[in-house]
């Protein structure tokens, strides 16, 4: 049987092909397409004329060049505007690369790692993704009043530093995530520890946040981790279950308190500023009273010396006026007189209103009313008015008759 026959290699007319004979072939035709020697040798004696042909060296410098082109491609890649390109040479940092189409050597000489900066990642300490999964080994931390409080938050945080995220905290994100809630736990309760209970469940939540996130910043800052803390959210701030009854009650005394202390104020508003202007206008009276009687004392002092001065000029006329002048005031305001005359125990009274009656019946209604009252403290008497229907002659007359001693 010759060797190209078409039936060698077979068991027969009707069997399968040999299958050494098959893959001896292959090798063969793959050694002379890569230009090797024939694996046969010189003095092989089945070696046919086709074995003395060149090898075919074309076809594998096409396959190398394909091979080069598409291994020097694979160091093509694109980074995003919210991307950062870090490339890695022989696994030690080499540079960061911006945003575009950009070129590293391929695999195995240079890798890249792609990091997002604008991605919030968020941290959750206290809870797992409800608030009703509470974790208390984390969430339970102490005041500065020795109250145990329970503190629910979340930390969001992005990457401000590619370079430090990946070399300082073994490039994952994992391990980030565990440092920052590590930080957290840290920050929080160290912020709460500083202040009291009443405090961290009422108005001071934002400053909680605030300062937590502060020292946040600093403890992995000073990690170098290459993360800026974005925001903490203080979730829930409530008392333990197990006392939360009691903290109720002390909130709502709380608040009875202030409503109380709010209705003393108001009600002090009301009435201090009354009891301020009643002193003012009493102080005010007595201001005027005061000035009122020291200017009629200087006035009758005043006047007392002018008197004096006529007195001393003419005592007799002056005490003759003085007296005249009284008794007129005196019976002016007087409707009846006893008159006690000198040497007698007899008493004449004289009911002057009647008398005044009979002798005028118009004068009747001036001679019937009411005596004056007496003037106020610090008021000055009226002056008294001459009687109706008599002239001053009369009335000095009539004073002569009552025997008056002047």
């Amino acid at each position: 049987m010759s060797q190209n026959d078409p039936n060698r290699g077979r068991r027969g007319n009707d069997g399968p092909p040999d299958l050494d004979e098959v893959f001896r072939n292959l090798n063969q035709k793959l050694a002379r397409l890569l230009g090797a020697k024939n694996p046969q040798g010189p003095n092989n004696g089945n070696a046919g004329p086709s074995s003395q042909r060149p090898p075919f060296r074309g076809g594998a410098a096409v396959v190398v060049g394909v091979l080069a082109a598409l291994w020097l491609a694979s160091g093509f890649y694109v980074v995003d505007a919210r991307e950062e390109g870090v490339v890695l040479r022989m696994g030690s940092f080499n540079r960061v690369t911006e945003p575009g189409l950009q070129w590293h050597a391929p695999y195995p000489f240079e890798k890249v790692e792609i990091v997002n900066l604008t991605e919030l990642r968020s941290v959750e300490v206290g809870y797992r993704n409800s608030a009703k999964n509470r974790v208390p080994e984390e969430s339970l931390m102490l005041t500065a009043d020795q109250n145990i409080i329970d503190v629910q938050l979340s930390v969001q945080y992005d990457i401000k530093d590619a370079r430090a995220f990946l070399f300082n905290n073994a490039a994952k994100d994992r391990d980030a995530k565990d440092i920052v809630k590590q930080a957290t736990e840290t920050a929080i309760r160290e912020v709460v520890g500083r202040n009291k209970v009443d405090f961290v469940l009422n108005e001071g939540r934002a400053q909680i946040a605030a300062d937590a996130r502060k020292v946040i910043q600093d403890v992995v800052d000073r990690y170098a981790l290459g993360i800026r803390i974005a925001k903490v959210n203080i979730n829930d701030v409530q008392p333990p279950e197990q006392v939360l009854a009691a903290f109720d009650d002390a909130v709502k005394a709380g608040q009875d308190k202030d409503k109380l202390l709010n209705e003393g104020m108001a009600y002090a508003n009301e009435v201090v500023p009354k009891a301020q202007g009643m002193a003012a206008r009493l102080q005010q009276e007595s201001e005027a009273y005061q000035q009122q009687v020291v200017s009629r004392a200087q006035g009758d002092a005043a006047r007392f010396k002018q008197v004096l001065s006529e007195y001393n000029k003419a005592p007799k006329v002056m005490r003759d006026r003085m007296y005249l002048d009284m008794m007129q005031q005196i019976m002016n305001n007087t409707t009846k007189v006893l008159v006690d005359q000198k040497g007698s125990n007899n008493l004449l009274y004289l009911p002057l209103d009647k008398l005044v009656q009979m002798s005028n019946p118009t004068a009747a209604p001036a001679a019937q009313a009411p005596a004056a009252t007496t003037p106020p403290a610090g008021q000055p008497a009226p002056a008294a008015a001459p009687q109706a229907g008599k002239s001053g002659r009369e009335a000095a007359r009539g004073r002569d008759f009552f025997g008056v001693e002047r």
